[in-house]
């Protein structure tokens, strides 16, 4: 028991908490993501064969509690990393963090949403079917304010393997969407004109806040970033390096 602590402790103070989080956030997202898709899939009854109705239901369900899971502990890594003042109730309260502000704060926007359709699921049978409904479909939002938080809070966002993996769950998201307003019979036109003009424009307003921000050097200090870190820290290290090439790019322009 006194060793798991010790290591426990260790880990906390050195990079491999921080790789953790950022990996539990990635996880977190691509869950998201494919929990998204399995709830259109059972909205529209989408079934085969050997892919019954009933299936999409229950990996939607199972998809969505593993995702919970995912968040608890990138949300308990974070806390405890230590490297950034983010503390236990920023996760929950916007915009409380004075690192990354928006950007963390949009993080917890998104979790606040995570949670209410998790726990109108649970009390479906006791809130009724309009006012589940209303609030289950706060999980459309949660994506984007999660692939927001995603891009804005982590130094790693313009690594090609993280930007190709967001790339997928964008592809997969408005392939899901699409789908669901050409099948979506039931809704009206006008409605589906809406949804699909709003995903549209949501899906360019990511792209080009990538393009103008997080893909450009000198992200991690205009963002928030903490000047007062350890520099063995990767994020410390990153805000560096993006630094550095910010200053190279300025003084060649000149």
């Amino acid at each position: 028991m006194s060793t798991a602590v010790v290591q426990l402790a260790s880990l906390s103070n050195g990079k491999s908490l921080w790789y953790f989080t950022r990996a539990t956030g990635l996880v977190a997202l691509v869950l998201l993501t494919v929990s998204v898709v399995m709830g259109i899939a059972a909205a529209i009854g989408w079934a085969t064969e050997r892919w019954p109705r009933f299936l999409s239901q229950r990996v939607h369900r199972d998809v969505s509690l593993f995702c919970v899971g995912f968040v608890t502990l990138h949300v308990v890594s974070t806390v405890s990393d230590g490297y950034v003042p983010i503390g236990v109730a920023s996760a929950f309260v916007p915009f409380l963090t004075p690192y990354r502000p928006i950007w963390i704060g949009l993080g917890a926007v998104a979790l606040d949403l995570l949670l209410a359709v998790m726990l109108t699921s649970a009390l479906r049978r006791h809130i009724g079917y309009s006012s589940w409904r209303f609030v289950h479909w706060l999980a459309y939002l949660c994506w984007p304010i999660a692939v927001l938080h995603s891009l804005g809070s982590g130094s790693d966002s313009s690594l090609p393997f993280v930007l190709g993996l967001d790339a997928l769950c964008g592809a997969a998201v408005l392939a899901a969407v699409a789908c669901r307003l050409v099948t979506g019979r039931t809704l009206p036109l006008r409605r589906r004109v809406v949804a699909a003009t709003s995903s549209i424009v949501v899906a360019l307003a990511i792209v080009v806040f990538a393009a103008v921000g997080p893909l450009r050097p000198g992200w991690s200090h205009r963002a928030g970033a903490s000047r007062t870190a350890p520099t063995s820290h990767p994020e410390a290290i990153a805000a560096a390096s993006t630094t550095r090439a910010s200053t190279v790019t300025e003084s060649a322009s000149q």
